[in-house]
């Protein structure tokens, strides 16, 4: 069995190769351009590892805005290597991305993704009629799950990134770093 992680900071690397494996058009989506500059969400980046200690598969959470006053969660992207999928371990990526989020207090996630596979887990449609994302996307694909009864009620408006931006090193930072 594999467990699900905390993902590290020195995974970076390894996690934007399995998502260039699995998504290579995930720039081109609405979705990225709200995670872009955003850390994840604390404690909601997750990782599973193969026999070999490699990364297989990998979700985050980000901070956003359902609409004006509506905090939420945006879940993605979701990516397991070709070689471990149909094992469950999406599932269990999921199951593990909202466990915690609902522990530590949030009260709502969105996402963009196939409503067959993610009803399962209770995301619907439903609580998104009135959110819109930057940019083209299919409606029937923007989903919500309330993690506290009425934590989309009356969400209206644009979805938009909340969460804390990366840092940017200065000048002088960088300066020092190419002298070093």
């Amino acid at each position: 069995m594999t467990d699900i992680v905390a993902e590290k900071v020195e995974e970076a690397a390894a996690r934007e190769a399995l998502l260039d494996l699995t998504m290579p058009t995930r720039f081109e989506k609405p979705s990225e351009r709200i995670r872009e500059g955003r850390l994840p969400a604390e404690g909601l980046a997750f990782a599973a590892h193969g026999p070999d200690g490699r990364l297989i598969a990998t979700v985050r959470l980000w901070h956003v805005a359902a609409g004006p006053g509506k905090p939420a969660l945006l879940l993605g992207p979701l990516a397991v290597h070709p070689w471990f999928r149909d094992r469950g371990l999406g599932g269990k990526m999921m199951q593990a991305a909202i466990a915690t989020a609902a522990e530590r207090g949030h009260g709502a996630i969105l996402l963009v993704g196939d409503a067959p596979y993610y009803s399962r887990f209770g995301f619907s449609a439903a609580p998104t009629q009135g959110l819109w994302m930057p940019g083209a996307y299919d409606r029937d694909r923007l989903l919500g799950l309330e993690l506290t009864p009425g934590a989309l009620t009356g969400a209206r408006g644009l979805i938009s990134p909340t969460g804390a931006q990366i840092p940017v090193p200065s000048l002088g930072e960088l300066m020092a770093a190419s002298a070093a």
